[in-house]
């Protein structure tokens, strides 16, 4: 059986991972406005129009995914290990361990979601381009 303080580096370095990387920019179909301006004005009409997607309180992530799977993967681990183990007779003690699995796995899951842009955010950030002559066919 893995001791808990292997299985506790793993979850870290996996949550590390996770929030790691830059983050995603839209790429412009090569238009005649986009050929009419350099990277740099590029750049500024790309972080302008983020800027104004924050500004009208639009989250950029998908920002506490953490937290609420990590509730809800202890919540089913729990009553999922529990119910199994009233079968066993060990009810309490496997509910806890169920819980306790089921929250890591739901905090992994809700940290690697919580990297994932907002489509809200995406579809702000595309109109204002648009509006400014840009055709975004993608994010990386």
């Amino acid at each position: 059986m893995p001791r808990p303080l292997s299985i506790i580096m793993l979850l870290a370095l996996l949550l590390l991972g996770a929030c790691s990387g830059s983050p995603k920019r839209p790429v412009f179909y090569p238009n005649a406005h986009s050929r009419s301006v350099d990277r740099a004005q590029m750049d500024r009409d790309i972080d302008l129009c983020m800027a104004q997607a924050r500004d009208a309180g639009v989250q950029q992530n998908k920002d506490g995914e953490v937290g609420r799977k990590a509730v809800g993967g202890a919540a089913i681990g729990g009553v999922s290990a529990g119910a199994w183990g009233l079968v066993r007779g060990d009810a309490g003690e496997r509910a806890l361990a169920g819980a306790l699995a089921g929250a890591a796995g739901g905090g992994v899951a809700g940290a690697l979601d919580s990297t994932r842009l907002n489509p809200t955010f995406k579809r702000f950030v595309e109109r204002c381009l648009r509006d400014r002559g840009y055709e975004v066919i993608g994010w990386e």
